[in-house]
């Protein structure tokens, strides 16, 4: 086998080869080889993982690959090489969750998104770097476009493993960017569902605006790994789970999109806006109306409702982690970060009357942007204000997308611009529990306009 080029970064599909398992052309086992080869060539360069489990994928990818010649595969994705964010539990390797406090911790249990997948035949290659607590601390995974370069976060690992050919899919989780931030910047597919839509049980990510999603090598790939879980997981308590079909929704063109500036207009690159305007011009062209907050009340409505979400996010946020940083510092304060440090003092002085009051706020926020579900099939934007950033301390602003995190909506990242011939995202927003329309959409921008 060639060794990979580790100049530059290709992702590895898996959907496509499974139709060669049944005749033993190919096979689970051999696809893994070819994702470890990667892994073996890229990872002293972006570091990825934090853990491996090579031993127990191999023997997973060839009990995959017995079933499939027994025309028996326990789901399409059975054998899909994927990794785990090191936030959700796993009964076979530590869940570290960035941070030294949890150093070898293990919960001798399977998150609930883990044994679903484990259930659908998956073979779990490792854990994926996170950064501290899933929040604001970076670690030192690497961008593999420019290893200069974040590769974002938190999803950190998860994002630079599906960029270069490691795994297929790696498991993400967002409360502010943390999946489509990375995802954009390492040029994947990035899918973060209405919030509750996929079960977060075992998982250290108790904020009501997160939600568990997929960082993917391909916009199906991304659909089908989350349908999986779902089917065995549902979603979180209380939730309904994620809808949709068995298949990746077929390609729909949208009649109307809205084009959202956000907060971040402001501070993207110049070369930013030209690639966001120039996809919207290629949208017109194919027929497809185009909105924004010039021409259009609902829209302009929209632009007020999203101002200051990362403000009233991180308000949020702070107050719902005032458990457990209150229990962590007292266990050690000298293993968590300045920023998480900094969170549980914020916390501390707020009391429940702020925190309703923010709540109170988003909703009616959640209520303005809803208006456009009547008018819009969905709207779009930038993932990011321009390409990754330089260096290892910081993982990028999330100011374009922290917008769908506050809404609580479906979000898709399509690795379709670029920026300086880096990797930059287009964003597509949904509408709650209309996941699947997002997709169809989203796969219609794909197939009929940018790649037409």
């Amino acid at each position: 086998m060639n060794a990979p080029d580790v100049k530059t970064p290709v992702m590895r599909p898996y959907l496509p080869a499974t139709a060669d398992f049944a005749s033993g052309k190919d096979s689970p086992r051999a696809f893994l080889e070819r994702s470890l080869t990667a892994l073996e060539a890229w990872e002293p360069k972006i570091g990825a993982f934090v853990t491996l489990g090579l031993v127990a994928a191999r023997a997973a990818a060839d009990e995959s690959t017995a079933r499939w010649r027994a025309g028996k595969p326990h789901s399409p994705i059975d054998g899909m090489p994927v990794g785990i964010k090191d936030i959700i539990e796993t009964i076979d390797m530590p869940t570290q969750n960035g941070s030294p406090l949890f150093a070898g911790f293990r919960s001798e249990r399977d998150g609930a998104s883990v044994a679903a997948l484990r259930e659908a035949g998956a073979v779990i290659v490792g854990k994926t770097v996170t950064t501290e607590f899933a929040a604001t601390e970076p670690r030192e995974t690497r961008n593999p476009w420019d290893t200069t370069r974040t590769p974002g976060g938190s999803s950190s690992g998860s994002a630079a493993a599906v960029a270069v050919g490691a795994i297929t899919v790696g498991l993400g989780t967002q409360v502010i960017g943390s999946i489509l931030r990375p995802a954009g910047f390492c040029g994947c597919f990035g899918f973060k569902p209405t919030v509750g839509a996929i079960n977060r049980g075992g998982s250290y990510d108790g904020l009501s605006q997160s939600a568990h999603g997929t960082i993917a090598a391909s916009l199906p790939e991304a659909w089908q790994v989350a349908y999986e879980i779902a089917q065995r997981a549902g979603g979180d308590p209380g939730f309904p789970g994620l809808y949709g079909p068995a298949t990746p929704p077929a390609p729909a063109t949208p009649r109307r999109l809205a084009m959202l500036e956000t907060d971040g207009w402001s501070v993207a690159t110049p070369a930013a806006r030209q690639a966001l305007e120039a996809a919207v011009a290629k949208l017109k062209a194919a027929g497809i109306a185009i909105a924004t907050r010039r021409d259009n009340d609902k829209v302009a409505a929209t632009e007020t409702a999203i101002h200051g979400a990362r403000a009233l996010s991180m308000a949020i946020n702070a107050w719902e982690s005032r458990w457990p940083i209150n229990t962590y510092r007292a266990r050690d304060a000298s293993k968590l970060s300045k920023s998480m440090l900094d969170r549980g003092v914020a916390a501390e002085a707020m009391t429940l009357d702020d925190y309703r009051r923010d709540l109170a706020d988003r909703d009616k926020r959640r209520a303005v942007y809803h208006a456009l579900a009547s008018e819009f099939d969905a709207c779009i934007t930038l993932t990011a204000p321009g390409a990754a950033p330089v260096g290892l301390g910081w993982t990028g602003d999330p100011v374009f997308v922290v917008p769908g995190s506050m809404l609580g909506v479906p979000a898709l990242t399509l690795p379709v611009l670029n920026d300086g011939g880096l990797p930059l995202g287009l964003q597509f927003l949904g509408f709650a529990d209309r996941d699947a329309a997002l997709f169809a959409t989203a796969a219609g921008v794909l197939a009929a306009v940018v790649r037409g």
